[in-house]
């Protein structure tokens, strides 16, 4: 299916690695010129950026000036088509409600609600002059999910969510559509990688971290496919969604986690 990509601009953030480098790529390949956002430039996106359709940019997302810097970062491939919010991060907290600081609650949101907030007024302003737009903002099943252990992660992807429907309303008579994903655990360093919550939770019930894996698996009765998802399955959704094909989408939030969900 030919999503009709080619030749647009679209800025991607925390596109280092994960659901960011699988969009980035999946955009790269569909034609796409991309501007893409990371504190780190490095590995597999240093070398797209080789190829020229890529402009990597070195940024913090979490302040003010960042996604200011990356947006405006678009202009030298001539313009602003498609933003995909991606850039997030949680924490395991395993010392309850009462133990999660300030500083904690704000540096989540910064990052998992204000880091799309303003990435997001910088490319509306461009789209606007276009008249027409794509918006997809990736959030979490976490948004409805809601997990004691990761509450403030939860409570700044309910925001998201919220914020992007509200945006849909606002934007769509003006040509700039508004969606969100809400992907389950992702095979990503998020949840894989050293550092990530099977790791954290393995370290925490004394267990290898396979096990740890598996017992995500088979939480909240288990996932229907048996398996966490791939980046490249959540990326074409975002392309799908990018693109013309999905002309009369906005508003809307897709799940893709196996059959985690299982209510309506």
């Amino acid at each position: 299916m030919d999503l009709g990509l080619r030749g647009k601009v679209a800025v991607v953030t925390g596109a280092s690695k994960g659901i960011g480098l699988s969009v980035t790529k999946a955009l790269v390949a569909e034609g796409v010129r991309v501007v893409a956002g990371a504190r780190g430039i490095d590995g597999e996106l240093a070398a797209l950026a080789e190829g020229g359709a890529v402009r990597p940019v070195t940024v913090d997302l979490a302040t003010a000036e960042g996604p200011r810097k990356l947006v405006a970062a678009a202009a030298e491939f001539g313009g602003l088509d498609i933003l995909v919010n991606n850039v997030g991060a949680l924490t395991i907290r395993l010392r309850g409600f009462l133990e999660v600081t300030d500083d904690e609650w704000l540096a989540s949101l910064h990052l998992n609600l204000m880091a799309a907030v303003r990435t997001t007024r910088a490319a509306v302003r461009e789209m606007l002059t276009r008249g027409s737009g794509s918006i997809v903002t990736i959030s979490s099943v976490n948004s409805f999910l809601p997990d004691p252990a990761i509450i403030d992660y939860c409570a700044a992807k309910a925001a998201l969510t919220n914020f992007s429907k509200s945006l849909s309303k606002e934007l769509g008579p003006r040509g700039i559509r508004a969606n969100t994903v809400s992907p389950g655990p992702v095979e990503t360093p998020l949840w894989l990688g050293p550092q990530g919550v099977a790791a954290t939770v393995a370290k925490a019930a004394g267990i290898d971290v396979g096990t740890a894996r598996q017992q995500i698996v088979e939480s909240q009765g288990g996932f229907a496919t048996g398996r966490f998802t791939r980046p490249n399955e959540v990326a074409d959704l975002v392309l799908l969604l990018a693109s013309d094909r999905a002309g009369n989408v906005t508003g809307s939030d897709f799940v893709i986690d196996g059959g985690l969900i299982k209510t309506l």
